[in-house]
């Protein structure tokens, strides 16, 4: 929905997720082999934990903005436990980092290690989810201030702008 720039580093792996479900139409990319295969889900993962997955990140992401969860989900911190990884740490220059244990990565490993960079990064805070009800579309605020509200100024802003003034 959104004409943003992807989300840098694996923070996109996170939104592509996120963004899996369309909520105003319902279409669900995850039903389709080409939406799990954009994902790189392996044939053992069960569909059922990554949609789990998916609506504990569109949570966080609402937290991020400042919105309460759109439904109970399972706490993220309480999934990317199960995350198996493993510390990586460069012989040359000593510099650590996450990464899945296995290959290929499951998405939960994957999406753990993404967190991970992102918090050391510190673009963790700047993945939203847009604030209008019908949408929740993830993107990344690239705003100086970092209040961005809507995946869409054009779409999303535009409908949030009207409903008021027509209220008015």
């Amino acid at each position: 929905m959104s004409e943003r720039a992807p989300a840098p580093g694996g923070l996109a792996l996170i939104e592509s997720l996120v963004n899996t479900l369309d909520l105003e139409s319902g279409a669900d990319a995850l039903d389709s082999p080409e939406g799990r295969a954009r994902l790189a889900l392996t044939a053992a993962e069960d569909l059922a934990d990554v949609r789990e997955l998916r609506e504990s990140l569109r949570a966080v992401c609402l937290a991020h903005a400042g919105h309460p969860p759109h439904r109970a989900v399972t706490p993220l911190g309480d999934l990317l436990a199960a995350a198996p990884l493993v510390v990586d740490v460069r012989a040359d220059d000593g510099s650590a980092s996450l990464r899945p244990a296995a290959d290929p990565a499951p998405l939960l490993a994957r999406v753990a290690a993404a967190v991970a960079e992102a918090l050391t990064q510190g673009t963790w805070q700047r993945l939203k989810a847009c604030e209008a009800a019908d949408c929740h579309w993830a993107y990344y605020d690239r705003s100086p201030a970092g209040r961005g509200r809507w995946c869409s100024m054009q779409v999303c802003g535009a409908r949030a702008k009207m409903r008021r003034y027509r209220a008015k």
